[in-house]
């Protein structure tokens, strides 16, 4: 497929557009913070098994009527396991018992088959832990880039995937969607993915400004993009297939998980084109950067 999209003549554009969400994620995620789930702020975990399935929906309103207000029900391997997080910060060990026994005196009854507690001590130290390691991440990325590309492309990666991460937890933030480990190892994996389109772009972008000389950076941009285009899309939408496909029929287990990689894909996608290419632009990229040194010597002609 030969594309022709002009897609440097909108990068002002997709630049303002960027710079608006990426404010706006920071500032909720500044005041409004996230919502965090149970394996970041503490609560106890109870595990029930019916002979049965149940109804979900009707456990919830029983658990809201008596005052566990944020409690979250899923089923937990098959419908016949039922899954209970009750938000618990004072690790009261008798939380778990008290929602056995309600669960029993209001018709659902079944085996319990475990009661745990997540303090927020370990919440906390989880939370520290997975962001420190997305730190580390994107700045052994911006080394790679570096060393594999030149230090220009390595701004671009390293600007893509912050946005990436920034905008993903700031619609985490503006929807209060439950954001737990989940999300965090869909945010690590979001990552992953994002670098690899944009590796495929710069290669190109490279290769292109290596031998097409003639060229102005902003056709030579244009035309690189256009190349990649067709096996970025086809990449995209097998992929968002796969997650969809997860998203709908793969319970509330891993929803946020899900969630958080089908719109890794969507803004992944957009800032390989947009954020790296304008970043390259303003940082402006030329031929000479990408240049193949001569070796030692090569201007001296070759003794007979």
């Amino acid at each position: 497929m030969n594309f022709k999209f002009q897609f440097m003549k909108y990068r002002k554009v997709a630049g303002i557009a960027s710079l608006i969400i990426f404010l706006v994620s920071v500032l909720s995620l500044s005041f409004r913070g996230l919502s965090l789930g149970l394996d970041f702020s503490g609560g106890t975990l109870v595990e029930i098994t019916y002979e049965n399935p149940v109804n979900l929906e009707a456990i919830r309103e029983t658990l809201v009527i008596n005052g566990f207000q944020d409690s979250q029900v899923v089923n937990f391997g098959t419908n016949l396991d039922v899954l209970i997080k009750v938000a618990d910060q004072n690790g009261n060990s008798s939380i778990g018992d008290a929602v056995y026994s309600l669960l029993n005196s209001n018709g659902f009854v079944g085996e319990l088959k475990r009661v745990e507690f997540v303090g927020p001590q370990v919440g906390a130290e989880l939370r520290d832990q997975g962001g420190l390691g997305m730190l580390v991440a994107l700045f052994m990325i911006l080394m790679y880039v570096a060393f594999r590309f030149q230090y220009k492309f390595a701004l671009g990666a390293v600007t893509a995937l912050g946005h990436d991460v920034v905008i993903i937890l700031g619609l985490f933030s503006i929807f209060a969607w439950d954001f737990d480990l989940t999300v965090l190892a869909a945010l690590l994996a979001v990552i992953g993915y994002s670098l690899n389109d944009t590796i495929v772009v710069s290669d190109r972008i490279r290769e292109n400004f290596r031998t097409q000389r003639e060229m102005e950076p902003q056709a030579m941009i244009d035309l690189s993009l256009n190349q990649t285009l067709g096996r970025t899309i086809v990449t995209s939408l097998t992929t968002l297939l796969v997650l969809f496909a997860l998203f709908i029929f793969g319970g509330e287990m891993i929803k946020g998980f899900s969630l958080a990689l089908i719109l890794g894909v969507l803004v992944g996608t957009y800032s390989s084109i947009y954020v790296v290419a304008n970043m390259l632009m303003s940082l402006t990229l030329i031929q000479d950067d990408l240049a193949i040194p001569e070796p030692e010597g090569a201007d001296f002609d070759e003794l007979p």
